[in-house]
């Protein structure tokens, strides 16, 4: 079983002591320490209130993360994981040049820096975007082809990989919050019933993130869907 500890008033004032004491929490007003997550709270608020924010967070990856997946439309953010090696470091595509939609099936890459025309689309190519950059030179295009059933297919899993590391990542927030609430009620700063308050707006919370996950996968899948 995880403790519960505050440290001392001499440790915070003498931090370049060699020794210090640690009690553990037994009073109301005390704050609740999670250590595998390094959270501290004093109040349920705090703590639904920062896994709320930690779970929109985690939508907004799945968001992130599903735009890149290209249909059979062009559509810039495809590129948005594309990192090109330049001078040694892999760098975001989208920061070193100018991406475009001239029309429905064709992306062009305009480089700031010409010199690296190759290595963009040598980065382009190798992606598992399944497409055949060409260079002339000047700016790199990219054409759009239809998807196959087979890449369809494909996509539609990755859809659903997504889908699901983002919901295992809002559930994983739901445990460290309802592990907080339960010290913070075993360390008598709050009590049985708004204990049970805490953890049922904490299962609220996660049943809405998870449904928003859901349909932002589907949304994805229904596009892919499309011939």
């Amino acid at each position: 079983m995880k403790s519960v500890y505050i440290f001392s008033l001499f440790t915070l004032l003498w931090p370049t002591a060699l020794t210090f004491s640690v009690a553990p929490i037994s009073v109301r007003n005390h704050r609740a320490f999670v250590s595998d997550t390094c959270l501290w709270a004093e109040t349920v608020k705090e703590v639904t209130d920062d896994a709320d924010t930690r779970m929109s967070k985690s939508v907004e990856s799945v968001k992130t993360n599903l735009a890149t997946i290209r249909t059979g439309r062009a559509s810039a953010s495809i590129l948005d994981r594309i990192k090109v090696d330049y001078y040694g470091v892999a760098t975001p595509l989208n920061q070193m040049a100018t991406i475009s939609v001239p029309s429905a099936q064709q992306l062009a890459v305009d480089p700031y820096d010409k010199s690296t025309l190759n290595d963009i689309q040598k980065a382009i190519a190798e992606s598992d975007l399944g497409v055949s950059p060409n260079n002339d030179g000047t700016i790199i295009r990219i054409n759009i082809p239809e998807l196959t059933e087979e890449r369809r297919k494909d996509m539609m899993k990755q859809c659903k990989s997504i889908g699901e590391e983002g919901k295992v990542a809002v559930r994983n927030i739901r445990r460290d919050g309802v592990d907080l609430i339960k010290k913070l009620e075993k360390a008598a700063t709050i009590g049985k019933d708004e204990m049970q308050d805490g953890l049922d707006l904490m299962q609220k919370m996660t049943d809405k993130r998870v449904k928003e996950i859901d349909d932002i996968v589907a949304k994805k899948e229904k596009e892919l869907s499309k011939v």
